[in-house]
């Protein structure tokens, strides 16, 4: 493919073609970029000098097979890590989508577990601003995106899977008088999310192959974690939600019970009838790593 009296060494040629054939706009535009013109400071009316032509191809085209491969291949990516994202949207829409993504934010880490982070950021960014309120399926299709996306987070995260973990019976034995000083550790892997929409029901429906119908909107809290290296999420109630989220961030348990109350009084019931149920699931699905007095 190169033009055998070229003398350029072969690792310049290299940095120079990775330029052209990531370039979001295309070879054209990847010839004429800066990165690229640093390494080979040549226009697309000579790039015979560094590529030849086949007999079938000019040199551009040449170039534009690796382009497109590349665009294709990152596209794959992001299909496989938002499946019911593109089941929700067809496959031509969330290929458009995609390829708008990676235009707007190219892939700039050495992993292509990154690829996709900032997806459901750009679809968000990317909402259209004129629809009616009654309109809803732009957040189902951002909450999809952020479900999905959290799996991809904690599936790549540190996990319990090494650890020992605290019990439901050491959690339990904690007097009641210590619990304003008592602070739980959860594990690294777990997240919390608060959704417009049960996407959870609508991605394992699509993951079983089933054919689900849009959700309607209703206030959806989970928790997500992994365990023996399989994603796993559990819905909550919106005081269990606010509680755990107050003990992830540090809050000593009699104080995040306080400020639970103090956010919803009605909840006071609805704590204190379940508190210990709560615990106990938390603990036994390992959700947390230790305790700190």
């Amino acid at each position: 493919m190169m033009d055998s009296s070229d003398p350029r060494p072969l690792d310049q040629v290299q940095r120079w073609m990775l330029a052209v054939v990531t370039h979001p706009q295309g070879v054209v535009s990847g010839i004429r970029a800066d990165e690229s013109q640093q390494e080979i400071p040549i226009s697309p009316d000579d790039l015979e000098s560094v590529i030849t032509r086949s007999r079938q191809c000019t040199s551009i085209e040449r170039l534009q097979v690796y382009g497109n491969a590349y665009y294709t291949r990152l596209i794959e990516c992001l299909q496989d890590e938002y499946p019911s994202l593109r089941h929700a949207l067809g496959d031509e829409s969330f290929d458009a989508f995609a390829l708008a993504y990676l235009r707007n934010s190219p892939p700039t880490s050495y992993t292509l577990s990154s690829l996709g982070a900032e997806f459901p950021r750009f679809l968000r960014e990317t909402r259209p601003g004129d629809l009616p309120p009654e309109i809803h399926w732009p957040e189902f299709l951002m909450d999809l995106a952020t479900l999905e996306r959290t799996y991809a987070e904690v599936f790549d995260a540190p996990g319990p899977e090494q650890l020992t973990l605290l019990t439901s019976e050491a959690l339990s034995s904690i007097p009641a008088d210590e619990w304003s000083d008592v602070k739980l550790i959860p594990v690294e892997c777990l997240r919390l999310l608060e959704l417009r929409f049960a996407v959870h029901e609508y991605a394992t429906s699509v993951r079983r192959g089933q054919q689900p119908s849009i959700p309607i909107s209703e206030p959806t809290f989970l928790a997500v974690s992994r365990i023996d290296f399989i994603v796993r999420r559990w819905p909550l109630t919106r005081t269990a939600f606010q509680l755990l989220g107050l003990l992830c961030q540090g809050m000593p348990i009699g104080m995040a019970i306080e400020q639970c109350v103090d956010n919803d009084a009605s909840s006071e019931d609805e704590l204190w009838g379940n508190i210990s149920d709560w615990f106990h699931d938390w603990a036994t699905t390992g959700l947390f790593r230790g305790l700190q007095r």
